[in-house]
């Protein structure tokens, strides 16, 4: 019987993996110039990290996290999300009292939920996410929502929507809380039983509810927009002043909620607009999360951060039919004929993948023919062939494989040659 993958995995194989590597180099470089560095946290962490810091009353919680006993009897998941992770580090090594802040933090690696596998939806994916930790200034939140677009924008995405929306300080959000149960508890028995154990615990969360979606109480909630005391009105005013200086289209929708407990003031939503991408547009969601530190144990510490799916981002790029300039092909290919020579070419291979070129010989005792065809097969720029004739004359031939054009040079000077050719850009 064959061993097939899991439900809800994917391999990624060599012809793919490259539109990985370049979306991951670029957000690497991203976050270089923005000056956020990388974090790396557990895989698993204990349950109780998630439940405080996602929240009890979430979809993660309830019904996707990948929940397991250790053998010393542990609860430990799965992590679903990165910034409980982030943040529980943050507070854990004290990074609070780093000379330098705010606290700029990026991840990216697999996540696990357990949820209907769908186009773009995996039980693993991989996240990349980022965290600003020690600031409740708008202005970084506007810079964390401009790293997202700048990231899908230089990859050649355009038919993108920023949608943004406050949900307010804790003041705001209380008299929010209050006006929604008035609204949902008369006809509560209507919704799914996720919502009624909602309706008092986080009634927020049943705006996020995908089952009750189109209940006609939905499309008559109060907006946490008419509830904003002063000073979450003058947060979002000036979040809103500042993505206009930085040119960043938005629209504000009072009825974006994210599917986590710890959302505060800022929360936002990058979505593809592309023909064809699907019913599920959200490529990115982030926002403000002051008093998740609090949570987990931590000092009163104000954050903001994003997380984006690759596979969504890959998806993006398809609707939109964007090739993306991968490095393709090799510097190098050593075709080699007759017994010496084939034996030399196993030095003379080294001496070129030390000198930093990529390259590539023949394994399969192939005939001439047979090593040209697979040059071919891998891109390579430059075939160089090595016979015993030529092995005993001391050179070697190199074919440009763009121009055609050939050139015998001695063996002794050929990585300095080679260098020089690969410099100018051909023979």
């Amino acid at each position: 019987m064959s061993i097939n993958i899991p439900r809800g995995t994917q391999d990624i194989l060599p012809g793919e993996v490259e539109k990985w590597q370049l979306i991951e180099r670029k957000a690497r470089e991203l976050c270089e110039r923005y000056q956020y560095h990388e974090i790396r946290t557990p895989i698993f962490e204990h349950t109780e990290l998630f439940h405080r810091g996602v929240g009890d009353t979430t979809d993660i919680v309830q019904k996707e996290m990948y929940t397991f006993k250790d053998r010393g009897g542990r609860d430990l998941t799965l992590r679903p999300e990165g910034t409980a992770s982030a943040v529980r580090a943050y507070v854990e090594k004290k990074m609070f009292g780093l000379a330098n802040q705010p606290v700029k933090l990026y991840y990216m690696g697999p996540m696990f939920r357990y949820e209907r596998p769908q186009a773009g939806r995996f039980r693993q994916f991989v996240q990349f996410g980022i965290e600003a930790l020690g600031s409740s200034d708008p202005a970084i939140d506007a810079e964390v929502i401009s790293l997202a677009m700048n990231l899908y924008k230089e990859l050649g995405l355009k038919k993108l929507r920023l949608v943004i929306n406050s949900l307010g300080d804790k003041e705001s959000r209380n008299a929010h809380r209050e006006a929604l149960i008035e609204h949902f508890k008369p006809r509560i028995g209507e919704f799914c039983s996720d919502c009624q154990t909602r309706l008092e615990k986080n009634p927020l969360r049943i705006l996020d509810c995908k089952q009750d979606r189109e209940h006609p109480l939905m499309k008559t909630t109060p907006a946490i927009t008419d509830f904003l005391n002063n000073n979450s009105r003058e947060y979002f005013e000036k979040l809103q002043k500042y993505l206009n200086l930085l040119d960043i289209p938005f629209v504000v929708d009072p009825n974006l909620v994210r599917g986590l407990d710890y959302y505060n003031h800022t929360a936002f939503e990058i979505m593809s607009e592309a023909e064809g991408f699907g019913a599920i547009t959200t490529l990115c969601g982030g926002g403000r999360y002051n008093g998740l530190a609090e949570d987990i144990g931590g000092p009163e510490t104000p954050g903001i951060g994003f997380a984006l799916s690759i596979e969504r981002f890959i998806a993006a790029l398809d609707a939109e039919g964007i090739e993306l300039n991968l490095n393709e092909g090799i510097d190098c290919y050593l075709v080699s004929l007759g017994e010496e020579a084939k034996e030399y070419t196993v030095g003379l291979l080294q001496q070129l993948r030390q000198a930093g070129f990529s390259a590539e010989r023949d394994y399969l005792d192939r005939k001439i023919k047979g090593q040209f065809k697979a040059a071919d097969r891998i891109k390579a720029k430059f075939v160089a062939v090595l016979g015993d004739d030529e092995l005993k004359n001391e050179v070697i031939n190199l074919k440009d494989m763009t121009s055609g054009e050939q050139k015998e040079i001695k063996l002794d000077s050929f990585i300095k040659v080679f260098q020089e050719l690969q410099d100018r850009g051909g023979l």
